[in-house]
């Protein structure tokens, strides 16, 4: 349980670090879109290499299928009630998609989050030690997801403390996911577990889709895709090693 504890504080610290970073200078949009995109491709690297293919392995492919759609259904359900509530006006002849980039990112961050360091903690259960690729991919693509979101939501006229709470409370939440998937590993069959792979991977792949790549590629322009080929490449890399 110990383990449990400080792995899963140590990948949801790097919330906090992205947000203290947000807050704490006002970051270019080009350098926003380039660590956007680095990020990006660090995830779409744990959802091929850690999510999707260890869910296939542990439960079939119908549990990892059923995981996936629950997980994109889900993230595109709230993503748009977050947008009815809180849809804000263009400011300085920025789109409304663009201001409002900031609780997309937030909400991906929760809902892909808190699965991914549940299944963390499910991997201290099997004797072979945390997955140091998905651990990497958690804590480096947390970096330009909060870094982007705390920006874009300074921007739209959130005040500081209050956007600092938020990611308190969701840096809580993913950490205490990884001790609840540690206590609940030895109860929970492996489609269950595949299921729960498979709903990270499907509410990161609409939030890749819906918001980060496209915000990577408006602020950081031609290079974007350099950027993501890069953290590919560093997760991708880090998941071999670990296995």
């Amino acid at each position: 349980m110990a383990a449990a504890i400080g792995w899963g504080a140590l990948a949801a610290s790097s919330l906090l670090l992205g947000a203290l970073l947000g807050l704490g200078r006002r970051w270019p949009p080009r350098l926003i879109g380039l660590v956007l995109a680095f990020g990006a491709g660090a995830l779409i690297s744990a959802v091929a290499f850690e999510l999707a293919e260890e869910g296939a392995r542990i439960g079939g492919g119908a549990a990892l299928a059923s995981g996936l759609a629950a997980g994109a259904l889900t993230y595109f359900g709230l993503s748009r009630v977050v947008e009815r509530i809180g849809r804000p006006v263009a400011r300085r002849g920025r789109p409304v998609a663009r201001v409002s980039a900031g609780p997309a990112l937030a909400l991906g961050a929760v809902l892909d989050g808190i699965p991914e360091q549940a299944v963390l903690g499910i991997s201290l259960t099997t004797g072979e030690g945390v997955s140091l690729g998905l651990l990497a991919a958690v804590f480096v693509s947390n970096l330009p997801e909060v870094i982007g979101s705390a920006t874009a939501m300074r921007s739209a006229g959130r005040r500081p403390a209050e956007i600092w709470r938020l990611w308190v409370v969701v840096a809580i939440a993913c950490a205490l996911a990884t001790v609840g998937g540690y206590a609940l590993a030895d109860v929970v069959s492996g489609q269950l577990k595949a299921a729960i792979n498979g709903f990270a991977a499907g509410a990161l792949l609409v939030m890749l889709v819906d918001s980060m790549i496209p915000e990577a590629a408006e602020d950081a322009g031609a290079v974007a895709g350099l950027a993501t080929v890069l953290g590919f490449a560093l997760s991708a890399g880090l998941s071999g090693l670990s296995g």
